[in-house]
């Protein structure tokens, strides 16, 4: 566990902090990419990532204090104002809300800036893991026997000592990779702006629904926990943009 990196005299560089600041840059720089090839704006493309990073996190914020609401009421003011507490779903959806909205108001394709940020959007997801993992807080999994298990025992929210878990983090990291790696190669052959990104919330959702299964997440509802609802949500939407989204058929010519 490496919660602190490394030190420069009073300066602490947490690792958690680190592989956020590597994800949004990982993220962006995929993302700016994409939108110059689809030809966006070209003085737009910059602010695309830094709006979505700062609406991603406030809906993460706020995704958090709505998934911990019996905290949030229990200790308001520590709970507001606690710097920790961020989640993926959160941030997804607020950086969305964001990007989108400014590109309705430059008057740009909605969903062909979806197409463009979905690829980055499983980059930063990927790298941000490794940042869980290393500073251990607390987004691992279950108790378990396999010979992969890991101890947190040092990490910010510490398992008990001699406590192996599932390393969810570093399996979220190897499944969100792959998922980058296919929309990577398929952007190029996915036509109808929006099916994309519908590819990724479908394939996002999948791997988040599945790895709850061993995280420690409570269950909210029929025994499963809040990121498996939203990621049922995600998985629904994914379908029926990638379903919906198609490039229009040319018009049929005359009969001959």
């Amino acid at each position: 566990m490496h919660p602190i990196l490394f030190r420069i005299g009073p300066l602490k560089v947490y690792s958690f902090g680190l592989m956020v600041v590597l994800a949004f840059l990982g993220g962006a720089w995929v993302t700016a990419k994409e939108l110059r090839r689809k030809s966006i704006e070209p003085d737009a493309i910059d602010g695309y990532p830094l709006i979505a990073l700062v609406g991603g996190i406030v809906g993460a914020r706020i995704y958090y204090l709505i998934d911990h609401f019996h905290e949030l009421l229990s200790n308001p003011l520590g709970e507001l104002f606690s710097g920790a507490g961020l989640t993926w779903y959160g941030g997804v959806i607020g950086g969305a809300v964001a990007a989108l909205g400014w590109a309705r108001h430059k008057g740009q394709s909605v969903w062909a800036m979806c197409d463009a940020f979905a690829p980055g959007l499983a980059l930063a997801y990927a790298i941000g893991r490794i940042g869980c993992h290393l500073s251990g807080d607390g987004d691992y999994g279950k108790v378990t026997t396999l010979p992969w298990g890991y101890s947190y025992a040092k990490g910010m929210v510490p398992t008990p000592p001699g406590v192996l878990v599932h390393p969810t983090p570093l399996y979220e990291l190897a499944a969100m990779l792959v998922v980058f790696a296919v929309l990577w190669r398929l952007r190029r052959r996915i036509l109808g702006d929006g099916r994309l990104f519908g590819l990724y919330l479908i394939l996002a959702g999948i791997e988040r629904f599945l790895v709850e299964f061993v995280r420690r997440n409570p269950p909210v509802a029929l025994g499963w926990t809040m990121a498996q609802w939203t990621s049922l949500a995600a998985i629904a939407l994914g379908v029926l943009l990638y379903v919906t989204r198609r490039p229009s058929s040319p018009a049929a010519g005359p009969h001959s």
